[in-house]
């Protein structure tokens, strides 16, 4: 092959899709769509899972609420936890594009088997959802990121980001809505089965607008074989390890979920880790990469923080949605799983507003930096989890024990700007700090610091019982506030390591 064809080629393989919608690059809004059905899958499930459960009528497990809430920790550690894989399946050895079509085929297998009937089906379908989940998140944002950098607009990840996450929200709000009343209304397994074909929808998009992508994430960076053969190594002997673990516990007769619940968060803070050290340690890397990876710890850092106390809405939250909040309109009372459209609402509301902010003070050289915009992140979801406090308060000592909604609302309200505040802005900085080579992967790890923050969930919520809700939630409102306020100061030595990222 000669030289001219071979440039030829790696130009046509680096084509660009082109501008699209409102400036941003062509294809964004496929992908957009296809999050978003993606989201309407994930969060309607995930709004029944805590409620069917614990329920005991139309097909409920009655499961004890300490154990409900443990399983859907560890589902939701677990889920987030196979990013990391997945984002390395997706970057070296799939590509981005063949993975989330994988994924989001595994996902929409795994809800309908959890509308079967069966213990054992569910069970099984909660795995193949967990699968599916680690396999299509870090690459689909992978190409979104890849999309900007093609088109040159690296300077816009903040707001393009911001804006992908408001769009994804129309199906988060959608889904408890039809999802939910369906499920609590009707038969909880016809919620799951409305779910899968949520998830059908999201991966017609996708194929429906391949050409609009172009050739954007088909082509995994390269591995040599060394490095091939030593991640398979890796992985396998982690699995040997881990079956075997679970076979010898299993058969000395005390295997319970709790062995679980206690694995989880060891697993949060172990891979994240080996994996952060097996980045440092790649020969390619330059003296600039390893100083922004050591930044991203930081941020990493915090974000676990953040979702370990964002991600109670899911459990705990919803317990209290469902047995100690007032939720009659004129005479009727609506779903709890209701509780988990209003956050999604309010980040389609409060997104655009958000995004514009950015824009418009990158534009003046004064938009907040990703510390400052983190610290905030933090305060806020410390707020309101002090809001938690007072709610249960009133729960505890007035009449029957149930307070108006508008104590949730001011929750939601101030989760929903902190994690406008976290999550798009987390996407964007992975993608700039990230190596060429490395940016499926370092999504992956975004993702794992969710999974890292759900499973110390497994740990944390059990104390909520004992404590009682005022002294539970006060104390976690402390922490986060104190937290955020500390990141702050850490602003200048992080721009430092950054090297020029902003």
């Amino acid at each position: 092959m000669t030289r001219t064809t071979a440039q030829t080629q790696t130009e046509r393989t680096r084509q660009s899709p082109g501008i699209g919608l409102n400036g941003h690059p062509r294809g964004v809004l496929a992908l957009v769509l296809a999050e978003a059905w993606e989201r309407f899958s994930w969060n309607g499930m995930r709004g029944i899972l805590v409620l069917f459960l614990v329920s005991s009528v139309r097909g409920g497990l009655g499961v004890a609420p300490a154990t409900a809430v443990a399983i859907y920790g560890i589902y939701s550690s677990a889920a987030y936890m196979l990013a990391v894989p997945g984002g390395w399946l997706g970057g070296r050895v799939l590509g981005p594009r063949r993975a989330v079509l994988l994924g989001g085929a595994a996902l929409a297998l795994g809800h309908f088997s959890m509308a079967l009937d069966t213990v054992a089906t569910f069970c099984c379908g909660l795995l193949v959802v967990a699968a599916g989940t680690g396999l299509l998140k870090p690459n689909i944002a992978a190409m979104i990121g890849e999309l900007y950098e093609r088109q040159g607009m690296g300077e816009r990840k903040d707001a393009g980001f911001t804006a992908l996450y408001v769009g994804v929200n129309i199906g988060s709000v959608a889904a408890p809505l039809v999802v939910g009343t369906a499920a609590e209304k009707v038969n909880w397994h016809i919620g799951f089965a409305i779910a899968g074909v949520g998830m059908l929808v999201s991966l017609f998009v996708l194929l429906l607008n391949r050409r609009a992508l172009s050739d954007v994430g088909r082509a995994p960076s390269p591995m040599d074989q060394r490095q091939r053969s030593t991640t398979v190594r890796r992985a396998g002997l982690g699995a040997a390890v881990g079956i075997v673990l679970l076979v010898v516990d299993i058969a000395s007769g005390d295997f319970g979920i709790n062995h679980i619940v206690n694995v989880m968060p060891v697993l949060g803070f172990i891979i994240p880790i080996l994996y952060f050290a097996s980045i440092l340690k790649n020969g390619a890397l330059t003296r600039k990469d390893r100083s922004r990876i050591k930044a991203y710890i930081w941020f990493f850092s915090v974000a676990v923080l953040f979702w370990m106390v964002y991600d109670q809405s899911g459990s705990l939250l919803s317990l209290f949605a469902d047995g100690k909040t007032d939720r009659n309109l004129g005479g009727w009372e609506f779903p709890a799983s209701w509780f988990q459209s209003v956050n999604p609402a309010l980040i389609i509301l409060l997104g655009p507003a958000l995004a514009a902010l950015w824009g418009s003070t990158a534009r003046r050289s004064k938009e907040p930096g990703t510390v400052t915009k983190f610290s905030f992140a933090l305060v806020l979801v410390g707020a309101s989890f002090g809001v938690m406090a007072g709610a249960g308060w009133l729960a505890g000592g007035r009449g029957p024990g149930k307070v108006s909604v508008l104590w949730l609302l001011a929750v939601y309200l101030l989760q929903a700007i902190g994690e406008l505040c976290l999550a798009p802005v987390g996407l964007a900085l992975s993608t700039k700090l990230a190596p060429a080579a490395f940016v499926s992967q370092l999504l992956g790890l975004w993702y794992m610091a969710g999974a890292t923050g759900h499973a110390i969930n497994g740990w944390v919520t059990r104390l909520n019982d004992p404590m009682g809700d005022t002294a539970y939630y006060g104390v976690w409102a402390i922490v986060a506030l104190v937290a955020g306020t500390s990141f702050l100061l850490c602003s200048n030595r992080l721009g430092v390591l950054m090297r020029g990222v902003q």
